[in-house]
């Protein structure tokens, strides 16, 4: 198969969606620091994966618990392999066995964690449960929490030569079914959501950027910015190499962003639906001509 990269870079607007330890009553988001100290939040890639395989539609892969103790480990079943489930021949595995190397598949689809474009100010939450405590004349407890309302941005990129294909088990799919999960896989992208602390967040891509490369790198995953509500055009077009820039394609939801327009003209942005479909139908035409 010839070499190609499947790559999108995604912002998306959410609330409080991934939380870290506890600090006494504190719930704190999970955060990273840039700069001069500006605080950032972000949501793991860990979370959005198991979102992902969450929405696939297929079955999650069985798991077992092995060894005792604190040596215990949870790790995939030696039956759990890539032909009966794409969630691990998406995102791999590794199954450990006693007096042996075990056996082990690299992440064919990799993600990026999502960062907030925005800062965040030290927002609290407070939570009470006073509703319960009036019904028997109880005294409320209170809590509270990190929020932060923001824009992120996160990138996946999917190997389409190494899926379906797994040199461990001797497995290869045919080229219908690899082209099956890809076009699933980015289905659950434009309608991705998390559910936490009751609310259900929604992830799906308000600007998104890519395509199917000759090359396999996250293309676009660091000159994607909002400032002011409006995507930065020139960070962007400062990465279009002629080669990248034959198969790019640009998706946006109207009215999202203030520079709609400038996206339109710039980046021929179309509409949401049809970036995903360009995507899929090039999916499509990289398996049909291997």
């Amino acid at each position: 198969m010839k070499i190609k990269g499947l790559t999108i870079t995604v912002i998306f607007q959410a609330e409080s969606a991934n939380y870290g330890e506890s600090v006494g009553n504190v719930a704190s988001l999970k955060k990273i620091s840039r700069g001069q100290g500006d605080q950032y939040t972000y949501i793991s890639r860990q979370a959005l994966r198991y979102n992902i395989a969450e929405q696939l539609g297929e079955d999650l892969a069985p798991v077992k618990a092995e060894g005792s103790g604190e040596k215990k480990v949870v790790q995939f079943s030696e039956d759990a392999t890539i032909d009966k489930y794409p969630e691990i021949d998406f995102f791999g595995y590794l199954k450990t066995e006693k007096g042996t190397g075990g056996k082990k598949r690299n992440a064919k689809v990799r993600l990026s964690n999502a960062i907030s474009l925005e800062s965040f100010k030290g927002d609290l939450d407070f939570l009470t449960n006073k509703g319960q405590a009036d019904k028997i004349k109880e005294n409320m407890n209170i809590a509270q929490a990190e929020i932060h309302r923001s824009y992120y941005r996160y990138t996946i990129t999917a190997d389409l030569e190494q899926i379906g294909e797994d040199k461990e088990y001797a497995i290869s799919l045919d080229n219908k079914e690899r082209a099956r999960r890809v076009k699933r896989l980015l289905d659950t992208i434009a309608f991705l959501y998390r559910d936490i602390r009751g609310r259900r967040e929604d992830l799906k891509p308000l600007f998104a950027i890519g395509g199917v490369y000759d090359i396999k790198n996250p293309v676009f995953q660091n000159v994607v910015s909002v400032k002011n509500n409006c995507i930065d055009v020139a960070e962007i077009k400062g990465v279009l190499y002629d080669n990248i820039e034959v198969d790019t394609y640009c998706g946006v939801v109207d009215r999202s962003f203030d520079n709609t327009n400038e996206l339109k003209e710039q980046l021929h942005a179309s509409s949401m639906p049809d970036f995903f479909t360009l995507l899929k139908q090039k999916v499509d035409m990289y398996y049909e001509s291997n």
